[in-house]
């Protein structure tokens, strides 16, 4: 079974059309079954979203919705949807249709080459400058601090083998970040050039707040910024030994040189918000594992919507279940 997972925000307008072309083409390709997993992240639009959603899930048999009961990010609300997802083969896409399902062959064409993992990625991005910028920062960011290879590029338009999200789904840290687990799991990856779409309505929800608060989600996989803190105290420690040893010998060659007041508060400037910085840093690593253990979660889930006639036949199963108990329990009197 393929399991499409969409983590939808504000998008009443547009999810029935990605959902209808994505099973649409999914048949055209022949890869059945299929399930979608429609993740509502508590949209801010008076239920606009979720109506839109529950009205699929009524009409088709095969979308599954799961409604959160607080905004978690995107990145845990993909989370929800791997945790609801029961197919051999998970796909994730956006709810604007920039990640267009006509581009799924390409991506299903080169996962079928035996890759665990199959990013499609953007020559040219419909971002605005500010999200390519942030996108830039992200990606450079987790080349350097988890070691991701120079070559791999990636978005959130993906195809992932289900025993990588048996891994993923262990993870039960609110600091979620999907390309850091994913290079926990396997290096078997594969990444292919797909065409970028505009988005047809509305605009990006990622403002520049929630930008860095997933770029800070990417030291939870890394020690690096600690051992980058001892490198660089150690070099400033060594710059103020040989400063030390300057100023004394400029001192005993030329007695009359005053010391300066300016240069001293630039120093003291600088080395305390070094100093604040760095603890800043350490602070952010025992705030995480606080939140680890008052158990904080990714997502609260209010409620879960299955389709309709999938509803059906799994009431109708249980019937069938229950009246054969009860012949069983008659011919045991």
């Amino acid at each position: 079974m393929y399991s499409v997972i969409v983590p939808c925000y504000k998008s009443a307008l547009t999810i029935r059309k990605v959902v209808e072309l994505t099973s649409a083409k999914l048949e055209e390709l022949g890869r059945t079954p299929y399930e979608f997993v429609l993740v509502d992240d508590n949209s801010p639009d008076k239920g606009e979203t979720v109506r839109a959603l529950r009205a699929l899930a009524d009409e088709y048999s095969f979308v599954t919705v799961v409604e959160l009961a607080k905004n978690s990010g995107q990145h845990n609300a993909v989370m929800a949807g791997l945790n609801n997802a029961r197919g051999d083969v998970i796909i994730s896409m956006d709810d604007d249709l920039q990640t267009h399902p006509s581009q799924l062959p390409k991506l299903l064409s080169e996962f079928d080459k035996g890759y665990d993992i199959v990013y499609g990625y953007y020559p040219e991005k419909k971002h605005s400058l500010f999200r390519n910028f942030g996108s830039w920062v992200n990606s450079a960011s987790v080349r350097l601090l988890i070691g991701k290879p120079k070559d791999m590029k990636t978005s959130s338009f993906w195809i992932i083998r289900r025993f990588v999200r048996d891994y993923v789904i262990q993870y039960k840290s609110k600091y979620t970040h999907l390309q850091g687990l994913f290079l926990r799991t396997t290096r078997n990856i594969s990444c292919i050039p797909i065409e970028h779409f505009e988005r047809e309505v509305g605009s990006s929800g990622y403002t520049f707040r929630k930008l860095v608060r997933l770029w800070l989600n990417i030291i939870g996989y890394s020690i690096a910024p600690l051992r980058l803190a001892t490198h660089v105290g150690l070099l400033l420690s060594l710059i103020s030994f040989i400063g030390v040893i300057a100023i004394i010998i400029k001192k005993l060659t030329s007695p009359a040189t005053a010391i300066g007041w300016s240069s001293m508060m630039v120093a003291i400037c600088f080395f305390s918000g070094l100093i604040i910085l760095f603890l800043g840093l350490i602070g952010e690593y025992i705030g995480r594992l606080f939140q680890g253990m008052t158990q904080n979660p990714q997502y609260v889930v209010r409620q879960v919507y299955r389709g309709a006639s999938e509803t059906g036949e799994i009431a109708e199963k249980a019937g069938r279940e229950e009246a054969a108990g009860m012949d069983c329990e008659r011919k045991l009197q």
